[in-house]
């Protein structure tokens, strides 16, 4: 008897995993089974190592039926099905590190949080518009980590006498909130040296500001609000921006 029950329980696991591969397989059957839903991809390619060789768009066709529903999907499968030279960067896939930003159709978004449009039209793939490019879709973050450095994004305020904290009202704590995450510095460096700047406990406000008095840090945004669109974290990066503007009209 305790060896037909040890049989039995053996057994068990087995009339699971066959039944879970015959899901896969009529799936992979269903799929296969279906018509092409080919979808074009045009994508920006330059080569440094190649300093001879002009920017060009190469395109790209993929079936929808077997790729998932995000351009960064299209993307890796072109990079491990059809071309292992395609270059971009991606990490978390899910919105958070902003690896894999990129301009598609003429908009500054996330290719993991950007959805391939169910239609006809080619979609364009470029490097972000306002950076180096390095190879690629590869920017070259050099200036903005110089730009983020400028802003000195750290609190600066001297040591209470009597060696206490620095104190904060509820009321300037929640001010802060929603803000951790060429000249023109750009939404997320100036929404961080907004940051600073609303901190009460800071000191250097005013020389904060005088920092930003200039026709290009803060005043080269065009206010369109693509940033504030875009931003994987749902942060508001243009409001941070017209607060800074109104900080330095009533400097």
């Amino acid at each position: 008897m305790q060896s037909f029950t040890r049989a039995l329980r053996s057994a068990t696991p087995r009339v699971r995993v066959n039944s879970q591969q015959q899901q896969v397989r009529a799936l992979a059957t269903a799929v296969e089974s279906k018509p092409e839903s080919l979808k074009t991809f045009s994508i920006y390619r330059w080569n440094p190592d190649k300093p001879a060789e002009k920017p060009y768009m190469q395109t790209y066709k993929i079936d929808m039926n077997k790729c998932g529903p995000m351009v960064l999907d299209a993307i890796l499968k072109i990079k491990n099905e059809l071309d292992p030279t395609l270059t971009f960067r991606r990490s978390c896939r899910e919105g958070i590190c902003g690896s894999c930003a990129m301009n598609i159709d003429g908009v500054n978004t996330l290719a993991c949080l950007k959805r391939i449009e169910k239609d006809t039209k080619d979609i364009k793939i470029y490097p972000l518009p306002h950076m180096y490019v390095i190879k690629d879709l590869v920017p070259d973050m050099t200036q903005f980590y110089k730009q983020y450095k400028s802003i000195q994004p750290y609190l600066q305020a001297p040591i209470p006498a009597d060696g206490r904290e620095h104190l904060q009202s509820k009321e300037d704590r929640l001010k802060l909130d929603g803000m951790y995450e060429d000249q023109y510095l750009g939404p997320a460096v100036l929404m961080q040296a907004y940051r600073w700047v609303a901190d009460s406990r800071d000191t250097q406000k005013a020389k904060r500001l005088e920092m930003l008095a200039n026709p290009f840090s803060l005043y080269r945004c065009h206010t369109i609000f693509n940033c504030s669109k875009t931003c994987p974290k749902g942060l508001n990066p243009a409001k941070a921006i017209a607060a800074l503007k109104q900080e330095m009209a009533s400097a």
